[in-house]
């Protein structure tokens, strides 16, 4: 009896695309965090606009890597 060789119980493509994207949001919202902090610093802004500045940094790192990541993760599949 011939044994089948692809695996059966392993995560499908689609949730490895979503696991690359997660990991690639969480990596450059690290990034985007230390970049845009020091860039917003040496700015020399403070207080809210230090805060929004950062987080919109961190969401646009956070979605460019997270779209490469997933797109080699689908290539991949």
């Amino acid at each position: 009896m011939p044994v089948s060789m692809t695996p059966t119980g392993g995560p499908s493509c689609f949730d490895r695309v979503k696991m690359g994207f997660m990991i690639g949001f969480c990596v450059g919202m690290g990034s985007g965090a230390l970049f845009g902090g020091f860039s917003a610093l040496r700015y020399g802004l403070r207080g809210r606009e230090l805060m929004t500045t950062v987080g919109k940094t961190m969401i646009q790192g956070g979605g460019t890597f997270g779209l490469f990541m997933s797109v080699g993760t689908g290539i991949r599949c």
